[in-house]
């Protein structure tokens, strides 16, 4: 007589787990009140689009409650989700579809994390309502490093806020006395800042180099208060060139784009750090545009800096890329597609 044969145990383990990703269920929470519910479900419902897409569940709000139906372990993370974010929304924190996407990519990967401690943490808050928190763990320690460092680099792909979280940590600093001034700084061409060979006069020629700085700060304090405070030279925005030959004594200085710097360039750079300043370099070096002959002044850096006391070098991933979601998955592509 024939005995059938045992299935191995991590076989039949995961047999159950496909089973029970198929079981559906019914789920609901409770909100407390309608403007915790309409914080939480975003503008006509778009947060609670972002969490049925994202897990492919249905979700709807019904009264004061978010109603879930779909796979059991779905249902489960979008429940937890929903419950944290309430807990933020009812204490009156707004969230955005971006807000909700990132979350729920955290979630995934980890169902431990805890959103309502990652959110909590308010990096900057504008009069006009701006407030900007990390958003991953990587940029949470990466915003920890700036305020415990004099001088922090940070490498990493587009989108995971490398510069924009240097911009807001700085103006908070600004806007707070805790320094003079803000300089921001970046290659002005890939190869050699070579100025003069563009057409039109110097701020014609650096503006296009400088834009999204202006952009960032933009979003951060409003046009009118950011160009006043240009006007006052309380922020300065300016090609790296014009760095040559300075000390930067109290002031918050940010280099961006710095994969684009030679080795000569950025040790002129790091050399302008003066007393009771910080520095912040920022730059993804799978994007950079020198000559074939140049080495990165970043990589370099990196390379000869790495473990000396008082600096910080935080790497970025795709995991803390809070751009639109396409971005992340473009991002994971090429390095898939390179690797």
């Amino acid at each position: 007589m024939s005995q059938r044969k045992k299935t191995p145990r991590s076989q039949r383990a995961k047999a159950t787990e496909i089973r029970a990703e198929k079981v559906e269920i019914e789920d609901h929470f409770d909100v407390l009140d309608e403007l915790t519910l309409n914080r939480l479900s975003g503008l006509q419902h778009s947060n609670l689009r972002v969490i049925s897409e994202g897990l492919h569940i249905r979700v709807g709000a019904r009264g004061r409650s978010v109603h879930l139906s779909g796979p059991k372990a779905r249902v489960q993370i979008a429940h937890d989700l929903i419950s944290q974010l309430a807990k933020l929304a009812a204490k009156g924190r707004e969230f955005s579809p971006s807000d909700v996407a990132q979350a729920l990519e955290l979630l995934k990967d980890d169902p431990k994390t805890s959103l309502l401690e990652l959110f909590s943490e308010t990096v900057f808050r504008g009069k006009t309502g701006k407030q900007v928190s990390p958003k991953s763990a990587g940029q949470r320690s990466y915003v920890q490093a700036i305020r415990e460092h004099d001088m922090t680099f940070a490498v990493g792909p587009a989108g995971t806020g490398k510069t924009y979280l240097a911009m807001t940590v700085a103006i908070g600093d600004l806007l707070s006395e805790r320094v003079s001034r803000v300089i921001l700084a970046r290659p002005a061409v890939e190869a050699g800042e070579k100025l003069g060979f563009l057409p039109g006069s110097m701020e014609e020629k650096v503006l296009p180099y400088l834009r999204p700085l202006y952009d960032a700060m933009f979003d951060l304090l409003g046009r009118e208060r950011a160009e006043d405070l240009v006007e006052q030279g309380l922020i300065e925005l300016a090609p790296l060139a014009f760095m040559r030959g300075r000390t930067l004594n109290d002031a918050f200085i940010i280099l961006d784009e710095a994969q684009n710097t030679t080795r000569e360039q950025m040790k002129m750079f790091l050399t302008r750090l003066g007393f009771g300043s910080k520095m912040v370099i920022t730059g993804d070096i799978t994007q950079i545009d020198l000559l074939p002959h140049q080495n990165s002044g970043l990589v370099d850096a990196i390379h000869i800096l790495d473990g000396v006391d008082g600096i910080a070098v935080c790497r970025l991933t795709e995991r803390d890329v809070v751009r639109h979601h396409l971005v992340q998955s473009v991002v994971r592509a090429y390095d898939a597609g390179e690797g």
